[in-house]
């Protein structure tokens, strides 16, 4: 079978074929083998069908990048793009959005009760399922599986889904039709793992465990110091008590000799946007030419003179201009958005041969390189330092290697030989690459609470919670756990105990013992039974404690209001009744809404400070997000609320008019940070959005919130990165 000219591999013939024949499909391949074709053939078939599909991917950037392709595939007028940010041709029949938007969809029923999803829907795409157990998004992949019509054909891809057939076993169950699972182990191109040292080179795992026994037997570092070469590039800093890296040990410059030229381009992964803007620049200090070819130099050079034109040296600044000039950027979620988007052609079109990019860049954007390097497999992830996970591994690594270009890819980890009691242990799993499970992490926001409820009685709103996946997952333990309740109870009744009578006068202490082990089994198989509709309970009883429900889960004020918003609920819904918003201007609100869905990273010095009535606002809503009602809404999701006062000075800036140049003279960084700010931006404006949705029945209060909209959408805010 062939598609777009290119003959297809047996796995997605076989997926390819199941879905032309009305099936859903779960499909798990290595990164690079070329799932992407299987979707695009969905697309294609249900346009030719006149019917409506849907695209979700967990990241903006892949959104927008299906948006991009899809737009050239099957014209601008049969595709459009639905994200918090940007609404484009909403009527289209192909649309592509976030998952979180496709489950408000399916949510925002009308007065029949039915779902939101468009009438004439035909399938729906999931890119990256495996997402389903992200600890803060998760939820949002289950309840769009629980709540899509029956008759709507799934196609689920991931390249690291292990428990593939436990969680189709699932689907099939939830759907009530057979979901097909398709799995290929092979990559269409090898990797080859490799450890980079600075005095040995690239080697093997095993040449690698080699060099360290000999650097054991020798003592350890017995080397001391070792000059920079001339033509090596220079690092910032060089002692220790800085975190930086000691002059003997391996450092990215020394990957770069490594790779340059033969197994260029790559792309060079850290774990913070300092690093990956600082040793892209230090980099660049120490190249004197170009490392690109020389026919393609015309093309790199033509598209930076256009891109200064048309962004202006606000944007691309004389020192970017001869970093992307030399072939060499940097890329990570802070970045001017305009930035990135330059960054990303740049790299899509083969003009960049250094990138180094933080994790985001692995996540399904379709921008591969013939080798991929990790400054370190061990990163911080808010709570502890930890190796990365097999999956995690997997997504960076699976950059590697161009499918028809490359017949070997190449996966290098920068490591010293006093690294090897850490990293070996790791170094076994991620050769067999065997990713982690995926598991449930369902936790029902307190939107879908309220949702829920005013569409459906209490029971049959169980039994759509009890769909779940942790439902699911937790039968199957509860299974587990009653066997071995029933085990004890024989043991008991063989000594002449019967469990289901209260205890006789003169038990043996074995008895007793088995009867307190059978007590805690029996409590533990009904609270595995139950777990999701106790969690959806809990919330439930939080909202009528604190007067959103009444007891016969009737809507009251707060629920009334809390249906309308998903962007910090309790907090957005606390503010609304404080009746505080009556009291800001929309330049004041806007700050105080930046606040609420941004924080700035650490290292950030302000210039400026809150004055007068936005200092005074702030105190404000300082005590609503410590309110009782927010702080327990916060324990019980355990997901921490989002406040921030420093963001509302540059909130309360933007929506007065001020440019992104101004802004940023209000705030010193040593990383850019233009995107996150605009990122921020257009998650308030979302939140305004919903709260017009609040006032909708006061037009004058609705046309405000309107009015607001369309001020901050402007310049970067409508530029789709």
């Amino acid at each position: 079978m062939e598609l777009r000219g290119l003959t297809l591999d047996p796995f997605q013939e076989r997926a390819i074929t199941l879905l032309q024949g009305g099936h859903s499909v779960l499909v798990s391949a290595p990164t690079g083998t070329g799932k992407t074709i299987i979707a695009d053939s969905v697309v294609d078939q249900v346009l030719a069908e006149g019917r409506t599909v849907i695209y979700t991917a967990p990241v903006k950037a892949l959104s927008n990048q299906k948006f991009r392709d899809y737009r050239r595939m099957h014209g601008e007028e049969r595709v459009g793009l639905v994200t918090g940010d940007l609404v484009i041709n909403r009527e289209a029949p192909c649309l592509v959005m976030t998952t979180e938007i496709l489950r408000n969809m399916l949510l925002d029923a009308g007065q029949d009760g039915q779902t939101g999803a468009p009438p004439n829907l035909a399938a729906v795409i999931l890119d990256e399922i495996h997402f389903l157990d992200d600890r803060e998004r998760g939820t949002v992949w289950e309840e769009v599986l629980i709540y899509l019509p029956p008759e709507v054909k799934v196609l689920g891809l991931s390249a690291t889904l292990s428990n593939l057939q436990e969680f189709a076993d699932w689907l099939t169950e939830v759907r009530g039709r057979t979901v097909h699972v398709i799995e290929e182990r092979e990559r269409a191109v090898p990797l080859e793992l490799l450890i980079g040292e600075r005095e040995h080179g690239l080697l093997s795992p095993k040449e690698f465990e080699k060099g360290y026994q000999r650097w054991k037997r020798l003592g350890g570092d017995v080397r001391g110091p070792r000059r920079r070469r001339r033509d090596e590039p220079e690092e910032s800093g060089g002692d220790r008590r800085r975190g930086r890296p000691a002059d003997d040990e391996t450092r990215h410059g020394d990957i770069f000799r490594m790779l340059m030229p033969d197994l260029a381009p790559y792309l060079y992964f850290v774990h913070s946007r300092r690093l990956a803007e600082e040793y892209a620049r230090s980099l660049g200090r120490r190249l004197n030419r170009s490392l690109l070819p020389y026919d393609d130099r015309p093309a790199l050079h033509a598209r930076i003179d256009e891109a200064i034109e048309t962004l202006g040296r606000d944007v691309v600044d004389g020192e970017l201009e001869g970093l992307y000039r030399k072939g060499v950027a940097f890329h990570h979620a802070g970045l001017h958005v305009q930035l990135k988007a330059l960054v990303e052609e740049l790299y899509e079109r083969k003009l960049i041969m250094v990138l180094y990019t933080t994790s985001t860049f692995a996540l399904g954007v379709n921008m591969p390189a013939r080798s991929v390097a990790m400054d370190s497999i061990v990163k911080f992830d808010g709570r502890s330092t930890n190796p990365l996970t097999v999956r995690e591994f997997l997504q960076q690594a699976g950059r590697a290697g161009r499918r028809g270009m490359d017949a070997q890819g190449y996966v290098i980890i920068k490591a010293d030989f006093k690294d090897f009691g850490q990293i070996s242990p790791w170094l076994q799993r991620y050769v067999n690459g065997e990713p982690e499970r995926v598991n449930s992490s369902f936790n029902l926001s307190f939107n879908s609470v309220v949702s829920l409820l005013e569409r459906h009685p209490r029971e049959k709103v169980r039994a759509l919670v009890e769909r779940s996946f942790l439902s699911y997952k937790m039968r199957a333990q509860a299974k587990g756990l009653e066997g071995q309740a029933e085990r004890v109870r024989e043991q008991l009744r063989a000594a002449g105990d019967d469990p289901s009578q209260p205890p006789a006068e003169g038990l043996r202490p074995a008895q007793r013992k088995q009867r307190k082990e059978l007590r805690r089994l029996e409590h533990r198989v009904e609270e595995a039974a139950h777990k999701a509709f106790m969690d959806f309970e809990a919330r439930r009883m939080m909202l009528v404690e604190v007067g959103y429900l009444s007891e016969k889960d009737e809507l009251l004020a707060g629920a009334k209001v809390l249906r309308n918003l998903r962007i910090e609920e309790i907090f957005s819904t606390e503010l609304v009744l404080s009746g505080v918003i009556e009291d800001m201007t929309p330049e004041q609100l806007f700050g105080i809404l930046c606040a609420m869905t941004n924080s700035l990273p650490k290292g950030i010095q302000l210039r400026a400070n809150l004055q007068g009535e936005l200092r005074s606002l702030a105190k404000r809503v300082n005590d609503i997000r410590y309110s009782p009602p927010v702080l327990r809404a916060e324990a019980i999701t355990g997901i921490t609320t989002t406040w921030d006062p420093d963001v509302i000075l540059f909130g309360h800036a933007w929506a007065s008019g001020r440019s992104l140049k101004e802004l940023q003279l209000l705030y010193w960084s040593q990383t850019d940070i233009a995107g996150q700010l605009i990122s921020g931006f257009r998650r308030a404006k979302d939140l305004v959005g919903q709260l017009r949705d609040v006032y909708h029945e006061l037009p004058d209060r609705a046309a405000a919130f309107k009015a607001l909209i369309t001020r901050v959408s402007r310049d970067e805010v409508e530029v789709i990165d």
